[in-house]
C-alpha cells in the first residue's frame, strides 16, 4: 500500500506530539517532520512531495489559513485548532477536514481515512512450469496437490505442474480463499461442495481430509 507522507505544523509541542503519536498508529501514514511555524516547513515542502499537512490555524506571525493559500493543490490539508469559529474559513479553503482540539484518535481516523490509498487486491498467481510461466486466477483453481517434489494446480480445464512444496505455497496463498486439508492437498474453499465422512468433494473429485485438519475443515467450511 502506498504511504501518505505527512508533516505537522503547530506552535504547541504537545499538539505536535499527539498528532505524531496518532500518525504512527496508522499503517498508511508516514510522518516526515514536525514544525513549530509554517516558515520552517517551506524548505521541506519544496524538496519533498508531501501529501498531507496537519496545520494549526491560530499561530503567531502567519495563520494556518493564510499559509494554506500558498500550498500546491496536490497537498491536502487537515486544519487543527482549538477555536471552532475558524471552521468555516478552513472549509472554504477546500481542506480535507477540520479537527477541533482536543483531538481524539477516532476523530483523527475519520479525517485521514478520506485520503486512504486504495489497496490493490491481487487475484492471480504466476506459476513456473519448466521453462514456461502461467498466470492463473485464484478463482480458477479448484485444488492443489503434491506430487513428490512438485505441486499440481488443478483447474476445470487443465493441470499445471510446478516444482515446489505445499508448505511453501501455503504461506503465499490468501488464507481467506485457500485451506490445507491434508499433507497432500490444499483446496479452494469456495469450490468445496460437500463433506462426506472424511472426504471433501470438488467437481466430483474426492479429496481426503486428515484427522488433524478435520475439525478445522468443519468449522471453517461448514459453519
Amino acid at each position: 500500500m502506498k504511504t501518505i507522507k505527512t508533516i505537522i505544523i503547530d506552535d504547541e509541542e504537545l499538539a505536535r506530539t499527539l498528532i505524531k503519536t496518532y500518525i504512527d498508529k496508522v499503517d498508511f501514514l508516514e510522518n516526515i517532520s514536525s514544525f513549530e511555524t509554517p516558515i520552517e516547513a517551506l524548505s521541506t515542502l519544496k524538496e519533498k512531495q508531501i501529501d498531507l499537512i496537519f496545520l494549526d490555524i491560530q499561530m503567531p506571525k502567519l495563520k494556518g489559513t493564510d499559509f494554506a493559500k500558498l500550498i500546491t493543490s496536490k497537498t491536502k490539508v487537515v486544519f487543527t485548532t482549538a477555536y471552532s469559529e475558524y471552521a468555516l474559513e478552513g472549509f472554504n479553503l477546500n481542506a480535507l477536514d477540520y479537527l477541533l482540539k482536543p483531538i481524539t484518535f477516532e476523530r483523527f481516523l475519520q479525517a485521514v481515512n478520506k485520503i486512504k490509498p486504495e489497496t490493490v487486491i491481487q487475484d492471480t498467481i504466476t506459476i513456473k512450469s519448466g521453462y514456461d510461466l502461467h498466470k492463473l486466477k485464484y478463482s480458477d483453481i479448484l485444488f492443489i496437490e503434491s506430487d513428490n517434489e512438485y505441486v499440481v494446480f488443478n483447474t476445470p480445464e487443465r493441470k499445471i505442474m510446478s516444482h515446489g512444496t505445499l508448505k511453501s505455497l501455503q504461506e503465499s496463498l490468501p488464507r481467506n480463499l485457500f485451506m490445507r486439508v491434508h499433507r497432500s492437498y490444499i483446496v479452494n474453499k469456495e469450490k468445496v461442495s460437500a463433506l462426506k465422512g472424511k472426504n471433501l468433494f470438488i467437481h466430483e473429485k474426492k479429496i481426503p481430509v486428515s484427522d488433524s485438519y478435520f475439525d478445522k475443515v468443519k468449522t471453517e467450511l461448514f459453519k
